[in-house]
């Protein structure tokens, strides 16, 4: 055994020097308290330690006291611990390492250094079973083969006790078990072991020259079949580096590799490659490679191999196992394919203390432990765990309280009139009953029972196995009472009950009841009513039936005809409302036309007077200013390109098409008649064809060959129809109209798809004429349990980042990042998950946690109603009357320049008029088109229009 001792200090770590060397470091305190050393009194401490060591005492203590609150903050042990451990407080260390152990699995790198704290102070044998007990609890949590690797190497160390070989070889055993088949880690346990065995090899091999005695002889073959086996049963196993592996046999093996060692061999290299695109991109990946751990998986699930499915399993479960449906999938596998019990019950013992929030899993234990008979009290014990887990729906404590139910109904022997289960399972039934009424509601709000299920179980096990009707009619008395009397069904399943183990009397009782309470389907219960006296009742009973029936029917009739009655009024009262909205709209664009008539005829009017001044030779000033166009309808353009620059995604505007070629700065042409073709264009749009894109940037160039090119892969474009202002600028927004309706879907699909920086919107093509109560905005204002809202994110967020966040958490459909007109993010997303249990428990993680020093807000998504109201906006025509508008932080427009020159300002007059829209020659009022608001100027102009060589006069001082 010496010469074992003196090859395994070559092999593995001095386990004996590291413990002197810790000893040494302790050799300045006073005296150990269990084993583990105590502190130094308060007094010295406060003496000897400096201000850093004097505040992270003082954070220890805070940290202490916070657990003490809420002993589940799992950060908080962490934070803990390692404080401890950089100030060296070893007891105190000890208690905070055992307390987060029993109420979470601890992570790999947490145990190895709790192990190796433990091995540098272990000084006799009973310390060492101690460290024993240690690592059996570690390898337990999670499959590590690190761990295991260090319960090997510490076991090596215990050679020298009674058993100590044999020990070892068992502690091998088990590591290869467990992570023999690991493809990448796998190897390094092999080769320990064998190292392993060709040191003990060496022990038993006789000096060199001397003949072995039989005994040594024997002890020696035996050693080498124990080294052949291994290479042997590591070339069968799929490795990484399995090649050097067999050039290290074949080196080894004095007769060369047998030939069915290398048929085994080569088979394991085939399945090697196999695993090989599994394990690469397992490598390439960032955590927590949950895809590519879910393709591995079913890969070997298709495969077969049940070994190499629980290796992949635990492997996956290691870095994700806060992923409650891994674990569903991982124990639904074990529970119906391996079936072994210690496996079973431990894979499911882990599942509930990594994932305690989730019912299924409970469930699925309390499952297991009965199939695998275990005692009934163990079976309690966990059934109480899972009612303080926590779960987050109230449905869940009704399911897990049926599961148990369930089990104590199943060990009931209903063939004796009384026993000890019975008694147990109505008390559970009563107690359950209790809980929810209690504890559930005053959580939830809701027992989550509202069928009241475990009533309806009650009462039929009462009324089938114990044959006691009278307290099945009280449980039903009392099931109707809380609110199902007006459902059909309900009575109609008490009826079934009765009509089973009861008699006819109450079986009318009951149909009198349903008919006279039912308000969903009274017809039904009519019904049922009749037939029931057709078969069993008297002449009385067929008539008492009938007039109960016709009464309760004509009531109903005349209530469906007074709700009728009403929606039809509600109706008619919408319908009006939308006649009256589409005719105040068709007035306000009738009082739009005349004004522009107006304005129309005043430029006429003011050109008829130059020329009557100048002479009819005279160019007109609104030729000889190139491009100058009428002051109003310039302002009214840009306000127009103003308003399409505030709002967000924009309903279709009535359609009005501009003349091809028309730019900027180019004046508008008089509106000639409508030729023929042009009616046929017109009559060729088809809204039902066509999508309305909007949001696009304002200066986009070829805005209808890019568009086309964009939606050609939904369908055949038929036209593109950007829209123009008077001048030729593009408004931002077009019409894009397909040669099949089918393709609309498809394009809907690139809404918000980004063009230029700027997401573009798409939405349907309707008018709005037509359909004023038409709204474009298409996600969901109702509550979505299954999604979630997150607020307060950095701007700087991108989706994969907060994809990864929210991973660990369930598995993410979809991610909306808001963002405002220009594509700016709003630090808002809405993220949707599988499922509501998964979302909610996201809401439990996330909320209040940090992500760039920003703090997230966390809540199921549930935005508030929209309301898109027909507001008539105010006119800002020139020269319109309109009302003063509040001067607000909104009031106005991009600028507060005023566009009128000084030297028109005069001292307003009250009396002044305007007639026919001049400006009179005391008091004018000039509509700031900009601004949006009116503005009153006093314009010496006598009673004679001013026209816009009047205006460039002023403006240039001439």
């Amino acid at each position: 055994m010496a010469a074992t001792g003196n090859e395994e200090q070559t092999l593995l770590p001095d386990i004996e020097e590291e413990a002197e060397g810790m000893e040494r470091e302790m050799e300045s305190e006073e005296e150990e308290e269990e084993g583990m050393g105590v502190e130094h009194s308060e007094e010295e401490d406060e003496d000897d330690t400096s201000e850093d060591e004097r505040e992270n005492e003082a954070e220890i203590q805070r940290l202490e006291e916070q657990l003490s609150i809420n002993a589940f903050d799992y950060n908080c042990h962490v934070d803990l611990i390692k404080l401890l451990r950089q100030e060296g407080k070893l007891h105190r260390l000890r208690k905070a390492r055992q307390k987060m152990s029993e109420l979470f699995p601890l992570t790999e790198e947490i145990w190895l250094d709790w192990l190796k704290d433990e091995i540098r102070l272990t000084e006799d044998e009973s310390d060492r079973e101690k460290v024993y007990e240690l690592f059996e609890r570690a390898v337990k949590d999670y499959m590590c083969p690190e761990i295991w690797l260090e319960y090997v190497q510490y076991s090596i160390g215990g050679m020298g006790s009674q058993g100590g070989i044999e020990r070892v070889r068992s502690v091998f055993e088990r590591a290869l078990t467990a992570v023999g088949l690991h493809m990448t880690k796998g190897t390094s346990i092999w080769e320990a072991y064998r190292e392993f065995e060709i040191v003990i090899l060496s022990t038993v091999q006789p000096p060199p020259g001397s003949v072995p005695s039989q005994e040594q002889q024997e002890l020696l073959n035996t050693q080498l079949d124990r080294i052949h086996t291994l290479f042997r049963r590591q070339l069968a196993v799929p490795l990484m580096d399995m090649e050097g592996t067999y050039a290290e046999y074949s080196d080894w093996a004095d007769d060369g590799v047998p030939d069915t060692v290398t048929h085994q061999y080569r088979r394991a290299l085939q399945q090697l490659e196999k695993c090989k695109p599994f394990e690469e991109a397992l490598l390439v990946s960032e955590p927590p490679k949950l895809a590519e751990y879910q393709a591995y998986i079913d890969f070997e699930m298709k495969e077969g191999d049940p070994a190499r499915v629980q290796i992949i399993f635990e492997r996956a479960l290691a870095e994700n196992c806060l992923v409650p449906d891994l674990w569903i999938k991982y124990t639904a596998y074990l529970d119906r394919q391996l079936k072994i019990k210690d496996l079973v019950l431990s894979a499911h013992e882990r599942a509930v203390r990594n994932c305690p929030w989730t019912m299924g899993l409970w469930k699925s234990y309390l499952l297991a432990l009965e199939r695998h008979g275990a005692d009934h009290q163990t079976v309690t014990d966990v059934f109480e765990k899972a009612l303080n887990a926590g779960f987050i729906q109230a449905t869940d404590y009704v399911e897990i309280w049926q599961s148990n139910l369930d089990y104590l109904r199943r060990r009931v022997d209903f063939s004796k009139e009384w026993s000890r289960e019975l008694d147990e399972l109505r008390a559970a039934f009563a107690r359950s009953l209790d809980y929810l009424k209690q504890d559930v509601e005053e959580r939830f709000s809701e027992s989550g029972d509202l069928s009241c299920t475990i009533m309806q179980i009650w009462a039929r096990i009462e009324a089938l196995h114990c044959k006691n009707m009278q307290k099945a009619r009280e449980l039903w008395d009392s099931i109707m009472t809380k609110g199902n009397a007006k459902y059909a069904n309900m009575w109609l399943e008490y009826y079934n009950l009765e009509r089973s183990y009861g008699d006819a009397a109450h079986c009318r009782k009951a149909l009198h009841r349903a008919v006279q309470c039912t308000s969903d389907y009274p017809e039904h219960v009519c019904d049922v009513l009749l037939n029931f006296e057709r078969v069993e009742g008297s002449l009385e009973d067929w008539d008492a039936a009938v007039q109960k029936t016709e009464t309760k029917l004509n009531r109903v009739n005349e209530q469906r005809a007074r709700v009728a009655e009403k929606e039809a009024l509600l109706a008619r009262q919408e319908e009006e409302k939308a006649e009256h909205r589409r005719k105040a709209k068709a007035d306000k664009k009738g009082q739009k036309k005349t004004q522009k008539a107006n304005r129309t005829g005043d430029k006429r009017k003011a050109e008829d007077e130059y020329e009557e001044e100048w002479g009819e030779d005279a160019e007109l000033p609104s030729k000889r200013l190139r491009g100058e166009e009428d002051f109003g309808s310039t302002v009214t353009e840009e306000l127009m390109e103003t308003e399409s620059g505030l709002f967000g995604r924009r309903a279709p505007p009535p359609r009005k098409s501009e003349p091809p070629g028309f730019h900027k700065n180019q004046q508008a042409p008089p509106e000639a008649p409508r030729q023929p073709q042009d009616v046929s264009k017109e009559q060729q749009r088809k809204d039902e064809n066509s999508v309305f894109v909007s949001n696009l940037a304002f200066n986009l160039e070829d805005p209808e060959g890019k568009l086309r090119t964009l939606f050609q892969g939904c369908g055949t474009v038929q036209q593109v129809r950007p829209v123009f202002t008077m001048k030729g600028v593009f408004r931002g927004y077009c019409y894009v109209q397909f040669e099949d309706r089918l393709a609309v879907p498809e394009a809907l699909k690139l809404d918000r798809q980004e063009m230029d920086g700027r997401p573009m919107y798409v939405s349907p093509c309707v008018d709005k004429n037509k359909n004023p109560d038409f709204k474009v905005f298409k996600y969901k204002t109702a509550m979505e349990k299954h999604k979630i809202f997150i607020s307060g994110l950095p701007y700087t967020c991108t989706k994969e980042t907060l994809e990864d966040l929210c991973k660990q958490h369930g598995t993410v459909k979809a991610i909306r990042l808001v963002t405002n007109r220009s594509g700016k993010p709003k630090g808002l997303a809405y993220v949707e998950f599988e499922n509501e249990a998964q979302a909610s428990q996201a809401v439990l993680k996330m909320d209040g946690t940090m992500l760039e020093n920003f703090t997230l807000s966390v809540a199921i998504s549930n935005p508030p109603s929209r309301k898109m109201e027909d507001k008539a906006a105010p006119s800002r025509v020139l020269g319109a009357a309109m009302p003063r508008q509040p001067q607000g932080a909104r009031g106005k427009g991009r600028t507060q320049i005023s566009l009128l020159p000084r030297s028109l300002y005069r001292q307003s007059a009250p009396d002044a008029k305007a007639e026919n829209g001049t400006v009179s020659a005391s008091h004018a009022t000039v509509t700031d088109g900009v601004h949006g608001g009116p503005e009153s100027a006093s314009l010496d102009t006598q009673t004679k229009s001013l026209s816009n060589e009047d205006f460039a006069r002023m403006l240039l001082k001439k």
